[in-house]
This record gives C-alpha cells, structure tokens and sequence, in this order.
C-alpha cells in the first residue's frame, strides 16, 4: 500500500521561511516524478511544483518561482520543498503526490496523494 506522508508545515510570518518534507513508502520513490501541490480555502488546488525521477527537471508555478525550491533524497525516500519570502497568499494545504507511472519525467497527471500540511503565513 502507497503511504505519503508530509510534515513540516506551521505558522510564519510573511517574509520567513519554512521547509516541507513528504516521505513515501509502498513504491519505489526514485523511480517516481514527484509534485507539491497546495489549495487554499475556496479556491481550486493548483500544482506549486514538480521534479522528475531522476531530480534533474524541475517545474514552478510562476507565483512561487524564484522563492521556492523542490529537490529529493532518493535515498530516504523523501521529497522536499524549501519555501522563502513567503507571502500571505501562499496559506494553503500543501500537498505531496507521486506518480502512479515510473519513470515520468514531466509533471504527472495521475498521482498519489498525501492528506497534506497547513501552510499559515502571517502578515
């Protein structure tokens, strides 16, 4: 059974910084493109970022490019996402999916999904 898991989410006042971690068990993670996803309350869940396996492609929202940075450790499993500046505008449920396929290397469609973590950021 596919289990993601995320934590690292919490309280910032805007202009701080935060880092999320998604651990993944029941697959084999370095062969699976990675997302972080994030949806805020009343509005539709948008991708914030992705990676492919091997962790040499990577894709940003143009809201959080330039403040935001995706890498893995396919050796523990674990997909990360380093926040700076963060912005009120970015408080939302931060999500972590893997692809149902191996091998992608473009941001997949069909994932598995984690429950999430709260983003809260402060003015």
């Amino acid at each position: 059974q596919v289990q993601v898991v995320e934590s690292g989410g919490g309280l910032v006042q805007a202009g701080g910084s935060l880092s999320l971690s998604c651990k993944i068990s029941g697959l084999t993670f370095a062969d699976r493109a990675m997302s972080w996803f994030r949806q805020a309350p009343g509005k539709e869940r948008e991708r914030v970022s992705c990676i492919d396996f091997r962790g040499e492609a990577t894709y940003y929202a143009p809201s959080v490019r330039g403040r935001f940075t995706i890498s893995r450790d396919n050796a523990k499993n674990t997909l990360y996402l380093q926040m700076a500046a963060l912005k009120v505008e970015d408080t939302a449920m931060y999500f972590c999916a893997a692809d149902v396929q191996r091998y992608g290397y473009a941001c997949p469609s069909d994932n598995h999904w984690g429950r999430g973590t709260q983003v809260t950021v402060s003015s």
